[in-house]
């Protein structure tokens, strides 16, 4: 069932910025302040900058295949089954797990208000905010959107208010004597490097939007600007605060401390202060937990979807236009987590299958751009490609080690674990289900031999491009979807052209071939039909009633016009009755649109096959007619 596009530029930058306001910013800077001290600051900066590969990454993988999933969609359809069951299972297991941390996370701070709450109370809550927001995903993902807008503006208001008063503290502070920052750099950037590790996973919610990117409205447009707009908000908001939160405590408040900017907010606020940013953290792991029980539940659905998960994952309510049994089986999931385990070590474990993730996402767009499948045509293409991916696989690589070193034996054996799973859930019912051909794939068959298919990918991508610019077939497209196509290497002269058109349209007509061969050459005769170098469009009316057909044309070695100096590289030839006339003109119409995008000229002679032509014309942005 298709999800309904519900989200504009501010559900996704929502979505983002929910997803990486959270434990990060509210419980982190006072557990990493041993490591790097009041260093941490640049920590936080650097790590800002380390998630842009994979920002960018994202960015153009989503605007190409705005599917539920995301990540998951990406990487199987770039590198096959096996990787893409890992995705999806790795994006849904990491998703989900730190939602229902971050559920479980409201009671550190719950306590800071009402300190005699139980374990057995904090958990009750978290349990019973994760069944409200399963109801509202369920029930209407437009809510859950303007939930997560209502919850974000919250908790902006309440950083902003910690960051814009705690600034001249911290200057009346400094005027007073204290220096907090003053060598900072005293314990050397290998320990700022290792902080790093520790706070990127902060900045993992930003690439949550791919997730949902099918439910995304305009996604060329919504989903790059969403991103940008929430990496850009976020990191400021993390470096002022953790500025503002170091300066006023200072190490000795700091260091260890599991509440730092409340703590920091009732140096200046009063207990009011503390309480502002205690229901601001509170909102924070809100945010978190309903962004993620909405982006997590995509990826079963996804994989449902392909076959790699059995097919009642991914069925929809008709009344809501929602998964609502992945994002039961996803809160499941949680309220299980958030109930039985001790979740600390899993979600360190999680936080290494995102690193893998955004790794595997910078060489998905490393092999989707190389085996240059004609209909992978993103929106949003990435800058200083390949560099950029390669920088940043080079930056995971290094994160997970450190990640390993830091987290030692037990998040390795839970991954390990993972794996092992995975691989028996492949081998054991994925594997004879599936028979799509991954970019990976094509790109070796490539190398391997000029000759390139027509696959399924192709035809896929195709179709996600048309969905995703809201492109209707209308009667011009369905011709070109069931027309011929000549397409001829070597150079030859307009008669013999018009002699291949005739043999092909003859039998689609039920015409004599020898006729619709006179009947081009005289109109040629009459007037020529090349209309721009480079191009022809001949075009004739033919006895009888409602007929019409369209042949496209390449010649890579051109077409000899007499009387024309330069080759014809490009033609259309248009055969219709009289009384199809109107449609004659509405078809040169739509021809000469398509001919005039940028980059037509050279799409079309690059394009690997026939059925590659075809499909230049088909994703043509040009207005459809939905009278013909």
């Amino acid at each position: 069932m298709k999800l309904k596009r519900q989200f504009g530029f501010w559900g996704v930058f929502s979505i983002a910025a929910g997803a990486m306001i959270s434990s990060g910013l509210f419980v982190l800077p006072g557990l990493v302040f041993s490591e790097a001290g009041s260093a941490i600051v640049i920590s936080y900066a650097l790590a800002g900058l380390m998630i842009v590969p994979a920002m960018l990454s994202q960015a153009e993988l989503t605007t190409a295949m705005p599917k539920s999933g995301g990540t998951y969609f990406f990487i199987e359809r770039a590198m096959g089954a096996l990787p893409g069951t890992y995705a999806g299972l790795a994006n849904w297991f990491s998703i989900a797990l730190k939602s229902a941390f971050a559920l479980v996370g409201i009671g550190a701070f719950a306590r800071l208000i009402w300190p005699d709450m139980t374990v057995g109370q904090i958990k009750a809550i978290a349990v019973g905010a994760c069944v409200f927001f399963t109801v509202l995903n369920i029930v209407s993902v437009k809510g859950t959107g303007w939930a997560q807008i209502l919850l974000v503006v919250l908790l902006l208001g309440c950083l902003g208010a910690f960051i814009g008063l705690g600034v001249p503290e911290y200057q009346r502070l400094s005027g007073a004597g204290a220096r907090p920052f003053e060598g900072m750099m005293g314990r050397g950037w290998m320990h700022v490097l290792g902080t790093v590790g520790m706070v990127f996973v902060s900045f993992g919610g930003l690439t949550a939007v791919a997730s949902v990117a099918e439910e995304i409205r305009e996604p060329g447009r919504n989903i790059p600007r969403g991103m940008f707009a929430a990496a850009a908000v976020v990191t400021l908001i993390y470096i002022a605060a953790i500025f503002v939160t170091v300066g006023v405590l200072g190490a000795g408040e700091l260091d260890g401390n599991l509440t730092p900017l409340s703590s920091a907010a009732g140096k200046f606020m009063g207990r009011w202060g503390m309480v502002l940013l205690s229901l601001g953290a509170m909102l924070a792991f809100v945010t978190t937990a309903n962004g993620g029980i909405l982006a997590a539940s995509r990826s079963p659905m996804a994989m449902s979807r392909d076959g790699l998960l059995p097919s009642l994952v991914e069925k929809a309510s008709k009344r809501f236009g929602t998964p609502w049994v992945s994002v039961l089986v996803t809160s499941g999931f949680m309220v299980v987590v958030i109930v039985v385990l001790d979740i600390g070590d899993l979600v360190k474990a999680a936080s290494m299958m995102m690193l893998v993730l955004f790794l595997l996402v910078n060489l998905a767009v490393i092999v989707m751009r190389a085996s240059k499948i004609q209909n992978y045509r993103p929106l949003y293409r990435s800058p200083l490609f390949p560099w950029m991916q390669l920088a940043g696989i080079g930056i995971y690589l290094f994160l997970i080690v450190e990640m390993v070193a830091e987290m030692g034996i037990v998040p390795l054996l839970v991954l390990a674990a993972f794996v092992a799973t995975g691989g028996v859930w492949y081998f054991g019912y994925v594997r004879y289900r599936i028979v799509r051909v991954s970019a990976l794939v094509r790109l070796v068959r490539n190398v391997v031999s000029k000759e390139i298919r027509h696959g399924h990918l192709d035809k896929e991508l195709l179709n996600i491009a048309m969905e995703r610019d809201d492109i209707t077939r209308d009667r011009f497209d369905h011709l070109i979807a069931e027309g011929a196509i000549l397409d001829i290497a070597e150079s030859i002269s307009s008669e013999e052209m018009f002699r291949q058109a005739a043999k092909v349209l003859a039998p689609r007509l039920k015409m004599d071939e020898g006729k619709l061969k006179h009947l081009f050459e005289a109109r040629e005769a009459e007037s020529s039909t090349v209309i721009q170098p480079g191009l022809a469009i001949p075009h004739i009316i033919v006895e009888g009633e409602h007929l019409f057909d369209v042949l496209m044309f390449r010649c890579k070695g051109g077409v000899r016009f007499p009387g024309h100096d330069e080759p014809v590289f490009v033609a259309f030839a248009l055969v219709g009755s009289a009384d199809e006339r109107n449609f004659h003109l509405r078809a040169l119409m739509a021809i000469s649109y398509i001919v005039g995008e940028p980059e037509f000229f050279r799409r079309w002679m690059t394009a690997p096959g026939a059925d590659h032509l075809r499909d230049i014309v088909l994703l043509s942005k040009r207005k459809r007619d939905s009278g013909s």
